[in-house]
């Protein structure tokens, strides 16, 4: 182990004398949060949470069991912390999609099909497939469905992701004079339903099909059927 690994486990150990998870984060412990946060992501989609030990992760990140414990109560704990960055990271993506999509043009009030079949096309082919979140988040439901405990963290999370994306989508509706005719969050809930749907049967076909190009054939209908023009009669 060279000397600086050794003084970054020193600083550690030091670290988790004097903080707790819920103490201030200070860059230094900020970038330690980070490269627990990344290894367990690699490590929970290579062999699952449950396989995952504490000390695993510790020994990808390159750091103490000390170090683990000044910033997460528990593993379960990370688990929530990763779902809550990767839920940011997502929602991000989704608003620079948008704004990179509308950038080249929106489809106008009258919502012709085609048009709104090529800013959803655009929109999604900005939009990143991580096979690796697919695979953690679908264990972090089955732990959910598991532990009540787990669960109402669980829900806190995709009720704050679909809540900030439903508006993301109001405000894209707005912007070319339509609005929905049910709430914005089902929606939402529909449309990604479906589109991961579509993932799933993109990957299980060994790439014989994509899920942009699957999607992109009903999205646009649906967003027809479901939006109305603003100043239309509720």
């Amino acid at each position: 182990m060279s000397e600086q690994d050794l003084a970054v486990r020193a600083g550690d150990g030091l670290d988790a004398a004097v903080d707790g998870p819920d103490a201030p984060l200070s860059p230094r412990r900020r970038r330690t949060r980070e490269r627990l946060l990344d290894a367990a992501f690699a490590l929970f989609a290579e062999d699952g949470v449950d396989a995952t030990s504490i000390e695993a992760v510790c020994e990808r990140a390159g750091f103490t069991r000390g170090a683990f414990y000044s910033n997460f109560a528990s593993k379960h704990e990370l688990l929530l912390a990763l779902a809550g960055r990767e839920q940011s990271r997502h929602l991000a993506e989704l608003r620079e999609a948008i704004a990179a999509a509308t950038a080249d043009g929106l489809p106008g009030a009258d919502l012709d099909v085609a048009d709104v079949g090529r800013f959803a096309g655009a929109l999604l082919e900005r939009m990143s497939d991580d096979r690796r979140w697919r695979v953690v988040s679908a264990e972090l439901r089955l732990l959910a469905l598991r532990q009540p405990a787990v669960a109402g963290d669980y829900l806190g999370l995709e009720e704050q992701m679909v809540a900030e994306c439903a508006a993301e989508v109001e405000r894209l509706a707005a912007r070319v004079g339509r609005r929905f005719v049910v709430d914005a969050r089902q929606v939402l809930l529909l449309v990604a339903e479906g589109y991961h749907a579509d993932i799933r049967t993109a990957e299980l076909s060994g790439g014989a099909v994509r899920a942009q190009d699957l999607a992109a054939a009903w999205l646009p209908t649906v967003v027809e059927r479901l939006t109305v023009p603003a100043d239309a009669p509720a």
